[in-house]
């Protein structure tokens, strides 16, 4: 009698589909924001004439949109997607609520292999350093696991965020000795490392586009997967899932996105820690919806941001970084200090 492989459990999503479809109108509306607002405000009529047809508007009104404006803002949407998926998929991987590339040491790790490159090989190109960027964060990922999980079979979730903290201060402080020791490489870290989304050229998106494709892809297929995980290891077992290949392929996946990610803007926090849990309180626990939806929601907080840093202290500028730490750490510390703090 042949065995056959149950069907992974269906789970009912709510509000899956609507909540997609008002990520993507707010996605478009804050694309269009982030084009009119700055130092200077351009009006959306103009911004969508530039966008159109640049000879219908001022040369610098022209200038302004389509050079400097409309790559921010793409940044902004490559960059937010590759952190919110990260984030849900290492949630999702490790039942961990607290999970985040930059509280588990990801983001730091891909910091350190890109300083790494620049100040001691001086390889600055983008794609000689992403291949450092990578193998720093997947070291610092096995180091934040191996920490959490040493003496037990699984780790608390407050265990692995205190994994994430040490390592993350360690590898800051390697990094920033690095960068001590050329002052060339110490000013490009400074600005860098405060997480910018300006000073970037289509070459660069170019350059690193292949890699958050390769990586959104495997992290989407992963979906069936985590919802068999959510049911603990046992039942994913039982439901025919292979433990070790989705964990290679999970982390295959976050490596690249938060790697490409931080080799482009330098760390940014919070981003994959908050917009999985907002994604999962419309759609449910359904990894179906609740990757796709963090892809398109994440990129929504994160040009908030920028445009909020815009606003505030105009006519200069507050990097997102800061604004997204600013955001994000009352959401962290609500959610640490939950009575009990249960596994996803």
């Amino acid at each position: 009698m042949t065995h056959q492989k149950s069907p992974p459990p269906r789970i009912r999503s709510r509000r899956g589909l609507p909540l997609l479809a008002l990520a993507m109108l707010a996605l478009t509306g804050l694309c269009l924001l982030s084009l009119a607002v700055g130092s200077r405000a351009i009006g959306l009529d103009q911004v969508t004439r530039a966008l159109f047809d640049p000879q219908a508007v001022e040369p610098e009104v022209a200038a302004i949109v389509t050079g400097t404006r409309l790559m921010r803002t793409l940044v902004a949407v490559l960059v937010g997607a590759a952190l919110g998926l990260a984030g849900a998929v290492m949630q999702g991987l490790t039942r961990n609520p607290l999970a985040d590339p930059g509280l588990l040491g990801v983001s730091a790790g891909a910091a350190f292999g890109t300083v790494v490159a620049a100040g001691l090989l001086g390889l600055t190109g983008v794609l000689q350093s992403i291949w450092f960027a990578f193998g720093g964060a997947a070291l610092a990922g096995v180091a934040v696991f191996l920490l959490g999980t040493r003496g037990r079979g699984s780790a608390s979730p407050v265990k692995l965020a205190l994994a994430g903290v040490a390592v993350t201060y360690l590898l800051d402080s390697l990094t920033g000795g690095i960068a001590l020791t050329d002052p060339e490489a110490l000013d490009r870290y400074r600005y860098w490392s405060a997480g910018s989304l300006t000073g970037h050229d289509g070459v660069t998106l170019l350059q690193v586009l292949p890699f958050l494709v390769v990586g959104a892809g495997l992290a989407l297929s992963t979906a069936l997967a985590l919802n068999s995980l959510s049911l603990g290891d046992d039942v994913a077992v039982a439901l025919g899932r292979s433990l070790g290949r989705l964990r290679i392929r999970a982390a295959v996946a976050v490596t690249m996105l938060t790697g490409a990610a931080v080799a482009v803007t330098g760390p940014i926090v919070f981003v994959g820690l908050v917009v999985p849990h907002l994604v999962r309180a419309a759609t449910g626990p359904d990894h179906r919806r609740l990757l796709p939806g963090s892809m398109l929601v994440a990129p929504c907080v994160l040009l908030a941001a920028d445009i909020l840093g815009r606003v505030v202290a105009r006519p200069q500028e507050i990097d997102v970084s800061l604004v997204a730490a600013f955001l994000g750490a009352p959401f962290f510390i609500a959610l640490a200090r939950r009575r009990r703090l249960a596994e996803l």
